[in-house]
């Protein structure tokens, strides 16, 4: 039974992180989706955005998912050391995407197309979950050995 409750939480959790994608543009201010929808090929400027606004968007929604991903490591190895050890990571990783996205939106050309492309994928998709499970998962195999 707990067992059967665990994988439950666990889907219920990952449906949470594809609710956030599926509903992005009505949780979140993100001009950039538009952008990089094809704009961004012949711009040799951003479109118009609200740079605080957009910043702030970007780091909820960076940390919404960084909650529901901690939230699935928890459920996956029932180790509170991993979730510190992942909170610390995902913070790190946050504040130098964060200060990279700045910079790069800040300070654009056309030629950091697929840096700013890239940085805010990786600030708005859960990808550290998805190096951390295996990482994590490969670190218990070889401990047991």
């Amino acid at each position: 039974m707990k067992k059967t409750l665990n994988i439950v939480l666990i889907i219920l959790l990952l449906a949470g992180l594809i609710g956030v994608r599926f509903w992005q543009e009505q949780l979140f201010y993100d001009p950039l989706l538009v952008f990089f929808e094809g704009i961004y090929l012949n711009a040799e400027k951003l479109t118009e955005i609200n740079f605080s606004k957009l910043l702030i968007s970007i780091s909820a929604r960076f940390w919404l998912n960084s909650v529901l991903s901690l939230s699935v490591l928890f459920q996956l190895f029932r180790k509170s050391g991993i979730v510190k050890i992942s909170f610390l990571v995902y913070l790190v990783v946050f504040i130098l995407l964060l200060v990279g996205f700045a910079l790069v939106v800040l300070n654009y050309t056309s030629e950091c197309s697929l840096l700013l492309f890239y940085i805010r994928r990786f600030l708005i998709q859960p990808i550290l979950l998805l190096i951390l499970v295996p990482a994590f998962y490969y670190h218990r195999i070889r401990s047991e050995k």
